[in-house]
């Protein structure tokens, strides 16, 4: 089953999911995170792509940046990796910014061996990756965790 295509327009907080994967996301002041959970692969991958790179356009259009929150992604294939590659690319062309945080260790391992950890900041947290791409966005993250 493939990932769902057309998010709704970012605002509130929202999820979507299969039953392969789920992302959440949630703004922050100028930053959308993006909670990224379950597996991501070729039977999902190209319809996450299309939903991730349109969270890329609207936010480097908006002058913001986008944190993956992978704390939930338990696997990440060649395809997934390449879905990265693409929106990192996107968003440099449209001088936005990615960052992921909160990797697990195999997705880390995954980075590493790969050398993703190059291409994209990593942070140990969330409120880290928030601190370092807004301070608004940190302040916020804040609030809403207290």
């Amino acid at each position: 089953m493939p990932f769902p295509r057309a998010f709704p327009t970012i605002g509130p907080d929202f999820t979507h999911k299969n039953d392969n994967m789920a992302l959440k996301a949630s703004r922050y002041a100028n930053a959308l995170v993006l909670g990224v959970s379950g597996r991501l692969d070729q039977d999902n991958c190209d319809a996450f792509r299309a939903d991730l790179m349109a969270h890329v356009e609207k936010s480097a259009h908006d002058g913001g940046s986008v944190v993956l929150d992978l704390s939930g992604l338990e696997y990440v294939s060649s395809a997934g990796l390449r879905c990265f590659m693409l929106a990192s690319r996107q968003a440099k062309a449209q001088h936005g910014r990615i960052v992921v945080a909160a990797l697990q260790p195999m997705v880390a391992e995954i980075f590493e061996i790969s050398h993703f950890n190059l291409v994209f900041q990593v942070f140990p947290t969330v409120r880290e990756a928030l601190a370092a791409v807004s301070t608004d966005a940190a302040a916020q993250y804040d609030k809403a965790v207290a």
